[in-house]
């Protein structure tokens, strides 16, 4: 089987998409002949198991970008064109172009259609762009890929393709240690882009109302710099009076960032919204407890009692935080195993992988 995934960008600013593509063609290019075509960038991710192809055309040269991607398309001939992302219009260019050659396409909108980020700049950015290109080119798609149900149910509610599947993001289980000691390091963890609605807000708020029980705890507030910058939440923390709590660190990449879940006690996301929230998931291989709200497809939080997952209300989030620095340490270690095993099951790559697979096998047999 051949399958080509079209994704703008492979680069680390990429964020959550690049990540998620990068983890899964390591377990997918062990099943599948895959290729990605993609543009160049200055801090490019490392993949294996698959072919880059960098096209030189972009959304300042269409004709470019047309010839060379159809090229591709003439001499590799895949048996599913699988396109990331959505709202830029290049990505709609390439389900278009695919499907005026035949070629059946998937398209993994990452959260990307869900109704806060459609409602974020709708009359001059949204709307525009679903009149002229987004709709179209979501309709014309074989198979939309969510990520968890909640995404799913926001798709079909649109009416655009009633055709969804659900096949959740995947963790590179291998050589990602648990923490070796649940000793109480006394460190809260927040990463996660610096954008409205993952929260960072609301959690320093939370921490401003308890900052005296936080006496010698720190908050590490991590991310990628977006609606936020760095100097920005400083000042933020600054103000609320909770700086001597609060470290806003910026982006963490690598051993620096897995090092920091597993260092943590207890690993915090208030999101509004999430169609998957790969941060939690990575908590948990680590062995670290989550508190997260309701805006994330977690349930399976609390079924598992591996975590808090509560309401998105300031008093909610106070008390979990709360619970979790008082609650003892072997409390804390048995939830961080059952988060862990919770993840082994039921999200690591290869399992994803296999799951992708029968995916485009369905497309095709279509």
């Amino acid at each position: 089987m051949k399958i080509l995934h079209y994704i703008p960008s492979v680069g680390k600013m990429g964020g959550g998409v690049s990540s998620y593509l990068q983890l899964l063609s390591h377990d997918m290019g062990q099943l599948v002949d895959l290729k990605i075509v993609c543009h160049h960038t200055s801090d490019e991710l490392t993949f294996t198991n698959c072919t880059i192809h960098y096209i030189e055309g972009n959304i300042r040269r269409p004709f470019k970008m047309k010839c060379e991607f159809c090229a591709i398309l003439d001499k590799f001939k895949p048996d599913v064109v699988h396109v990331n992302g959505c709202w830029m219009l290049q990505c709609s260019w390439v389900v278009f172009w695919a499907k005026a050659k035949g070629y059946p396409v998937a398209l993994s909108p990452h959260g990307m259609l869900e109704p806060w980020d459609i409602r974020k700049n709708y009359w001059t950015k949204k709307l525009p762009a679903l009149l002229l290109y987004q709709k179209r080119s979501v309709k014309m798609s074989n198979i939309l890929i969510a990520t968890a149900e909640s995404e799913k149910n926001n798709l079909l509610s649109l009416d655009y393709n009633s055709n969804v599947v659900i096949v959740p993001n995947g963790l590179m289980i291998d050589g990602i240690e648990v923490k070796k000691s649940w000793d109480e390091k006394k460190q809260i963890l927040f990463l996660a882009l610096y954008r409205r609605n993952k929260g960072i807000d609301f959690l320093m708020q939370a921490i401003a109302q308890i900052k005296e029980q936080l006496v010698g705890w720190k908050v590490v507030v991590a991310g990628i710099e977006s609606d936020y910058t760095v100097e920005v939440l400083k000042n933020m923390a600054n103000d609320l009076g909770i700086s001597s709590v609060v470290d806003v660190v910026g982006a963490l990449y690598g051993e620096d960032k897995w090092e920091a879940y597993r260092s943590s006690d207890v690993f915090v996301l208030p999101t509004l919204n999430e169609n998957f929230g790969i941060v939690i998931a990575e908590s948990f291989l680590c062995g670290t407890p989550v508190i997260t709200t309701k805006g994330a497809p977690w349930s399976i939080i609390e079924q598992n009692h591996c975590g808090w997952w509560i309401d998105r209300t300031i008093d909610d989030l106070v008390n979990a935080i709360q619970e979790a620095i008082r609650i003892p340490i072997q409390e804390r270690k048995e939830m961080g195993l059952r988060g862990r095993d919770l993840i082994i099951r039921n999200f690591a790559s290869n399992v994803v992988a296999k799951r992708m697979v029968e995916v485009y096998n369905t497309i095709i047999r279509k």
